[in-house]
């Protein structure tokens, strides 16, 4: 592994800026207490549902009231919470209280799938087991995952969490010709991260480390980008020079890529956004 890959993680997301975004995972503590309110919900909900299937069903045949209370039971343990958690894109009522979002495994949005999936195992691990299962999971899963989420490749995160994503780096004028010109290759993810964050950090250094630091960073950037900066050229000026340049051709493709689809796609005859 290169040596500018440390303190970038595998499951870390990686914005245009090249910013690494940290989903914080959800706390055990938060985990017991959001699924205490849905266990309380879901299980009074089936208690509802079996008093009205007894009372609708009270004078008919013993096996049609069993069949009531069954359904009654999916509906209440299996069937709100994934319809709750697909229309939520993530949350079931003790999320919301708490401020948790389930997100899969590369931080997007859940579907159908996982929210069923959940739901199902949660029958077992959470009501059938009053939750065991799921708590020793969770305490030996690296992301504090129970079954349920090691089966649909999800888990649980802190929603209420505010990300300031830093000022974005300036392009040094004494190199802006030549990056204008220059062609850059993509930069892998984990290079283009430790990059930004020398960037940022570079005034915590010691005037040792930050030359070392820099130069090692350049090291890596020279095979992405041709012809080579101009002789004598700082490392850290090249550095933002490369990052300033990246941000401008990816701000351009994407403005033409919009420009392409309002061009091609029809007008939207209710007037909302694509």
């Amino acid at each position: 592994m290169s040596s500018s890959t440390v303190g970038v993680g595998a499951d870390d997301l990686v914005t245009g800026e090249a910013v690494a975004l940290d989903l914080p995972q959800a706390g055990i503590g938060l985990r017991i207490v959001s699924g205490l309110i849905d266990m309380v919900v879901g299980v009074g909900t089936y208690v509802a549902l079996i008093v009205a299937a007894t009372a609708l069903l009270g004078d008919t045949d013993d096996a049609l009231v069993a069949a009531g209370i069954t359904v009654g039971g999916i509906v209440a343990l299996v069937g709100i919470p994934t319809a709750l958690e697909t229309l939520t894109r993530g949350k079931t009522l003790g999320h919301l209280v708490m401020g948790l979002r389930t997100v899969r495994d590369d931080a997007g949005p859940i579907g159908f799938r996982h929210a069923l999936t959940r739901a199902m195992l949660g029958v077992v691990e959470v009501y059938a087991f009053q939750g065991v299962p799921a708590l020793l999971c969770a305490a030996f899963s690296r992301k504090g995952k129970r079954f349920g989420d090691l089966l649909a490749g999800t888990y649980v995160v802190r929603d209420r969490q505010r990300i300031d994503l830093p000022a974005p780096v300036l392009m040094p004028p004494h190199l802006a010709s030549w990056a204008s010109h220059a062609d850059l290759a993509p930069l892998p993810d984990q290079l283009a991260v430790a990059v930004r964050q020398f960037l940022a950090r570079v005034a915590t250094f010691t005037p040792q480390v930050r030359e070392q630091l820099g130069q090692r960073l350049l090291d890596e950037v020279r095979p992405f980008v041709a012809p080579s900066p101009p002789r004598d050229s700082h490392p850290e000026y090249v550095l933002m020079a490369v990052l300033a340049e990246r941000r401008t051709r990816d701000s351009a493709r994407l403005v033409r890529e919009q420009s392409l689809r309002d061009t091609v796609l029809p007008p939207d005859p209710a007037g909302t956004s694509r």
